[in-house]
């Protein structure tokens, strides 16, 4: 008799840990503490809260501070889910294979402490899965892009999901594998805006179409932790790295090369719909119609021609760095070429800059053909940077050929016009309109010391208006060192040797370039093109 009533107990816990994972976890889990060793896993009450949203949504997207033990309680809804449902498959994608582990590793520990009776035979366990007699398994595996494809899946886990550069292409690549009726959930702390990670968790927020359920946990929610210590993690990790990993603040978090509070002002103060779309793919946009009185400039970023990427310009204001025109999209080179020249006639004859490493060429020559007067044209010496060195250097305009048309990226005037973008938007001194160049900016990172587009997203539009911003400050100094030119020749009519009239007195010199008397002895015109 008394056997049997311990049967009827045994069968009675086991029904209830079935269906309800926080007593199963709260009870019969243990968690291996880095100080303590092993410890039952006693959930606080916002764990209590995400396990049943777990339990509830096929599909679920965390947003979460750091040391919440989300991974360790994603872990253990793992194990509930591979000890009380047959055939279910469970894939763990991280950063690195190793970090995916880790959390196999957790739910391993939990396996190995809960008690006889609730432990399932196991046929396989090593260091990436664990897979039981009732055909449940889980396995972890880093991010390539094929992870998730081979077979079809109960539930996909990805951890630090906003850390991963090709997480996209996984997630596309999973989508078959789940579409038998698996689910999915995604974790990570942010990692700034406009990547995978952000835009599904603004859709899953704002979108009540969205497939996924969202889930914030910002550091205040747990019971143990106060302002001072916030503050303290401030000392620890600096203020950017805490306001990452506790404040679950996207536009604080990331290493976008432009502040991300500086592009959420943008965002704000300047972006608007264009007055007017052009072409058939409707890529070209226009804010402000050419004013005669004002000088501008084009700046262009030319597509490879397969696919990846895109064709980008900016007209720019040249004084007062405000946009007034942009063009993206996917056009073949020849008619790029032909809507550059168009688009440049139309403001003003402005000058027109094409970047022109690989198929740029293509397009500059269109721009030759058509005789534009005003084509930006480059040292051949890639040493020569600086403004004022092509100037002295290549005063010469007959003799062109020590100068090739277009604008020059390489490695070393790459970093001077990313330099030149850091401090005109720190400053926020461009007048931006264009809500396409900020979702670039917002993608446009550090990887390393090597300034790109995130893994999956193009930096067309952001290349181009660095560029534009670099030669802005050309174009401006020239206007006004002709301006001062002509001030000092008309002044020159009055005060030369030759009262009321004008004797063109230059001369080329040897070493620098051109001069002209001016009563004052040789001034030196080597900053004149």
């Amino acid at each position: 008799m008394q056997q049997a009533s311990f049967k009827e107990i045994i069968r009675d816990e086991y029904k209830k840990c079935a269906t309800d994972p926080v007593h199963f976890m709260k009870k019969y889990c243990k968690i291996q503490h880095p100080k303590k060793g092993k410890i039952p896993f006693h959930l606080y009450e916002f764990q209590e809260k995400t396990l049943w949203q777990l339990r509830d949504h096929d599909y679920n997207i965390i947003l979460k501070s750091r040391q919440l033990g989300i991974s360790t309680l994603t872990a253990g809804y793992a194990l509930w889910l591979m000890t009380f449902f047959a055939d279910k498959n469970i894939l763990v994608i991280a950063t690195k294979q190793e970090v995916a582990k880790n959390l196999v590793l957790k739910v391993k520990v939990m396996y190995e402490n809960l008690p006889s009776w609730l432990r399932n035979e196991t046929v396989e366990q090593n260091k990436l899965s664990l897979r039981f007699t009732n055909g449940s398994q889980i396995k972890a595996t880093s991010s390539s892009g094929d992870a998730g494809r081979s077979e079809a899946l109960s539930l996909l886990i990805v951890d630090e999901a906003a850390f991963i550069s090709n997480v996209g292409e996984i997630w596309t690549s999973s989508q078959q594998t789940l579409a038998t009726g698996g689910g999915a959930i995604i974790l990570s702390t942010p990692n700034g805006t406009g990547n995978f990670f952000h835009k599904t968790w603004v859709d899953a927020e704002t979108n009540p179409m969205s497939k996924f359920h969202p889930i914030k946990l910002h550091w205040t929610v747990h019971p143990e932790r106060n302002q001072t210590w916030r503050d303290a993690q401030d000392e620890l990790l600096g203020v950017k790295a805490a306001a990452q990993e506790c404040d679950c603040d996207f536009i604080t978090s990331g290493h976008s090369v432009v502040e991300g509070a500086t592009l959420q002002w943008y965002r704000e103060t300047y972006c608007k719909d264009p007055i007017e779309m052009r072409g058939y793919d409707q890529g070209l946009w226009i804010w402000e119609h050419a004013n005669y009185s004002k000088d501008y400039i084009v700046v262009a970023d030319v597509a490879r021609g397969d696919g990846a990427d895109y064709s980008a310009f900016h007209v720019l204001d040249v004084e007062t760095l405000e946009q007034v025109a942009e063009y993206k999209g996917q056009i073949s080179t020849k008619d790029y070429g032909n809507l550059l020249v168009n688009i440049a006639t139309e403001y003003n004859d402005a000058l027109l800059v094409i970047e022109n490493a690989n198929i740029g060429w293509a397009s500059i020559q269109v721009a030759i053909d058509r005789g534009y007067k005003n084509l930006y044209y480059s040292p051949k010496d890639s040493s020569i940077s600086d403004v004022s060195q092509q100037l002295a250097k290549y005063i010469d305009l007959k003799d062109n050929s020590q100068m090739v048309p277009g604008f020059s990226t390489n490695s070393r005037t790459r970093p001077l016009v990313i330099s030149k973008l850091d401090t005109y938007m720190r400053e926020r001194v461009p007048v931006i309109y264009s809500k396409r160049l900020i979702d670039e900016l917002f993608v446009f990172i550090w990887n390393g010391s090597r300034p790109e587009a995130q893994h999956g997203y193009n930096d067309d539009l952001v290349m181009a208006f660095s560029i534009g911003l670099w030669i802005r400050d050309t174009a401006l100094k020239l206007k006004q060192q002709g301006l001062e030119l002509n001030r000092k020749t008309m002044d020159y009519f009055s005060k030369g040797p030759n009262s009321g009239m004008y004797v063109n007195s230059f001369r080329r010199r040897a070493d620098t370039g051109w001069s002209m008397e001016s009563g004052k002895g040789a001034e030196d015109l080597t900053w004149l093109i």
